[in-house]
C-alpha cells in the first residue's frame, strides 16, 4: 500500500481559501490543457494512420509497377519485375515500417507517459527503491 507523505506546505494549501474567481480560472486552465492534449493525442495517432496508409498505397503502386505490368511480359522481365519489386519494398516499405514502429514507440513513452505521471509541480523526483525502504524502515 503505497502512502502519501505530507509536508508542511501540503498542509498549508489544504487550508487555504479559494475565492470563486480563482477556482474558475484555474478550471479554465486545466479545461483548455485537457482539449489540447486530445486534440495533440489525436494528432499523434492520425499521423501514425497516416504512415500506416501510406505503406499500404505504396505497396499496391510497387506490386502493379513492377509486377502485374511485367507478368505479360516475358520470363526474364517477370524475373527483372520481381527483383525491382522485392527490393523497392524491402528498401522503402521495411523502412517506413521501422519509421512508423519508432514513432510509435516515442509516442507512446514521451507523450502517454509524461501526461501520465510527470506534472512539473516542483517536486524533486523519488524512484521507488527497496533498499530506501529497508534503510527507512530499520532507522
Amino acid at each position: 500500500m503505497a502512502s502519501h507523505t505530507h509536508s508542511a506546505h501540503d498542509d498549508d494549501d489544504d487550508d487555504e481559501e479559494h475565492n470563486f474567481g480563482e477556482i474558475i480560472i484555474h478550471q479554465a486552465i486545466e479545461t483548455i490543457e485537457f482539449v489540447l492534449g486530445m486534440v495533440s493525442n489525436t494528432a499523434s495517432y492520425l499521423r501514425l494512420w497516416a504512415l500506416s496508409l501510406a505503406h499500404s498505397e505504396l505497396a499496391t503502386v510497387f506490386w502493379e509497377k513492377a509486377m502485374l505490368s511485367t507478368l505479360n511480359m516475358n520470363w526474364f522481365a517477370t524475373f527483372i519485375g520481381y527483383g525491382v519489386f522485392a527490393g523497392t519494398t524491402f528498401g522503402v516499405l521495411l523502412m517506413m515500417d521501422v519509421l512508423e514502429c519508432f514513432l510509435h514507440a516515442l509516442r507512446l513513452h514521451w507523450v502517454e507517459f509524461q501526461n501520465k505521471f510527470f506534472h512539473a509541480d516542483g517536486i524533486r523526483f523519488a524512484p521507488y527503491s527497496f533498499k530506501q525502504l529497508l534503510t527507512d524502515a530499520s532507522a
